[in-house]
């Protein structure tokens, strides 16, 4: 006989079956049918790293300078004879051998008897720093918030003489210090070679910048590029000393430099396939990526971040004309449009608020910098980014509804956001005033060319504006005088920002930099902070894209 069950029990077995069924829907991958053709594209244009034999250029000493970044400065002590052709003990332990330039790869040494016989182990450390401050700060007792293993100090123990060590470790420097931890005194040793194996890339050298462009540019577009060139290995990296992944957001910015540059452009598809292969079963964009020991996401979701990965993509196709890969990766830009709709209000300001509940929303590491302003603007830019990119791809269809809702979102703001009186964006509850806010404002188009000018022209005269905290939020100041047309104003920007390191002594550029706080750090340790970061390297993309401006 069947089973005959009251009318409120089916509906309520109803009610679970399709709970079940909406769940599993939910809990399926919306990639399942790209994810490996993705990733086995990213890893077809894997590049070959190119090699380079370097060889130090002599001694340093590290010195306590109140005038020099971050108080230490390396002056020339001698040539490397002085490591080769003396035995090396506890007197001259702590010796600083500088090869003079940011490297990044793997360090080699070769250790001699100088005197008897070698009856006990003798061990080294070898500390690797990208600025000399790194070498003459103390690691112990490590304060920072992130792991003390990213700090590049590396113990050695050797038990035969002669001896050729490779340190397994990659690392990324311009200085190593060699301290003695302990020997016999039975025997001597010394060194007979050190060298490192540097890798990139990298395989074309950009054209010169013209003769007409000042010295102070030449030698920020020479910096940015070391910065690039370091950070493109077989990802374009973050940071070939920490974190040694792929980001989105840096992606983004080398990508941009990459165009004008480098070129290498299957680098960029490389990045954006890997992306989008680890992507979150949802469809939502991890905000980075380990390549190793196979490719996988770490399981960030960065509100900004998912977005920039449509601009980059757009970017991309733009540059190269690839439609194919534009259109490969077509579901992915299209879902992170979701994100843009889920926080949407009824009058069309973003629910910032709710986002950085559910989300880490970035834009910069500055404390304090109100979200508001910044994400209403990000999230136009996108909207209209992605609808660009649909236009080059045929697929206007498909998201026929964005321009209507970009300028709900682009009246909105203006309505919420600007203060006439001031003529500045304001963000918040408490109506703070920030670079970041002005310059999302503008280059989503909310603010009028003739708004745009008023408030960036303000702002180094609002004395309680919030300041970048970093490279990253300057490039879109930058970006946001050029889109102004204050061309002026963004040379004198870029040239005393970016030129701010170059005088303080920096062969690439860094990760976090305060003019009025050197020893800043989002870690709570400087001596973990990225010395040499791909999110810094975009004056190249700046200098070589507006010589009209820069190059003059």
């Amino acid at each position: 006989m069947p089973l005959k069950l009251p009318n409120y029990k089916l509906l309520f077995l109803l009610a679970c079956i399709i709970t079940i069924a909406v769940n599993n829907a939910q809990a399926q991958d919306i990639y399942a049918a790209y994810r490996q053709g993705w990733l086995k594209k990213a890893e077809e244009f894997k590049p070959v790293l190119q090699e380079t034999i370097k060889k130090p250029v002599g001694i340093v000493k590290i010195t306590k300078d109140t005038a020099a970044f971050q108080g230490w400065k390396a002056i020339n002590s001698g040539g490397i004879a002085q490591l080769y052709n003396s035995s090396f003990n506890k007197k001259n332990s702590g010796i600083v051998v500088d090869f003079g330039e940011h490297l990044t790869g793997y360090c080699t040494f070769t250790l001699k008897t100088l005197r008897g016989d070698m009856d006990a182990p003798l061990r080294l450390k070898l500390t690797f720093g990208e600025v000399p401050s790194e070498l003459a700060t103390p690691f112990d007792p490590y304060p920072g918030s992130l792991s003390r293993a990213w700090l590049q100090d590396e113990t050695v123990t050797v038990t035969v003489l002669p001896a050729t060590i490779t340190i397994p470790r990659r690392v990324a420097f311009r200085y190593v210090k060699i301290e003695w931890l302990g020997a016999s005194s039975s025997f001597d040793f010394g060194f007979a070679d050190i060298r490192f194996n540097a890798t990139t890339s990298v395989t074309v050298t950009p054209p010169p910048l013209a003769a007409t462009t000042p010295a102070i540019i030449k030698d920020i577009d020479r910096v940015g590029l070391i910065t690039l060139k370091e950070c493109m290995q077989t990802v374009y990296e973050d940071g070939p000393k920490r974190d040694q992944r792929l980001w989105i957001g840096d992606t983004y910015l080398e990508a941009l430099a990459n165009v004008y540059s480098f070129k290498n452009n299957d680098l960029t598809k490389r990045c954006l396939y890997m992306l989008a292969g680890l992507a979150n079963d949802d469809g939502i964009l991890n905000a980075n990526a380990f390549e190793l020991p196979q490719p996988h996401a770490q399981k960030s979701r960065l509100f900004d971040y998912c977005f920039l990965y449509n601009v980059a993509l757009k970017d991309y196709v733009e540059a190269t004309g690839d439609k194919q890969t534009g259109l490969d990766l077509w579901p992915v830009a299209k879902k992170q449009l979701d994100i843009a709709t889920k926080y949407t209000g009824e009058e069309g300001m973003m629910d910032y608020q709710k986002a950085q509940k559910e989300w880490w929303v970035f834009f910069d590491w500055k404390d304090g910098l109100d979200k508001q302003a910044p994400v209403q603007g990000i999230t136009i830019y996108t909207l209209n980014q992605t609808y660009a990119l649909a236009k080059l791809l045929g697929k206007q269809n498909d998201i026929a509804w964005v321009p209507a809702l970009a300028k709900k979102l682009k009246d909105a703001a203006h309505k919420n956001l600007y203060d006439k009186a001031s003529g500045l964006f304001v963000s918040g509850v408490n109506k703070q005033v920030s670079y970041g806010g002005q310059a999302w404002m503008v280059l989503s188009g909310v603010a009028s060319k003739a708004e745009a000018q008023k408030a960036l022209k303000a702002l180094p005269s609002v004395s309680n504006a919030v300041h970048p905290g970093a490279p990253y939020m300057f490039h879109y100041y930058v970006a946001a005088l050029i889109e102004s047309g204050l061309k002026a104003e963004a040379k004198e920007a870029l040239t005393n920002y970016w030129g701010g390191m170059i005088k303080k002594g920096a062969d690439t550029f860094w990760e976090v930099y305060d003019p009025t706080d050197e020893l800043k750090s989002p870690y709570k340790f400087f001596p973990v902070n990225s010395y040499c970061h791909a999110w810094s390297c975009t004056p190249v993309y700046f200098i070589r894209k507006y010589p009209e401006i820069f190059q003059r």
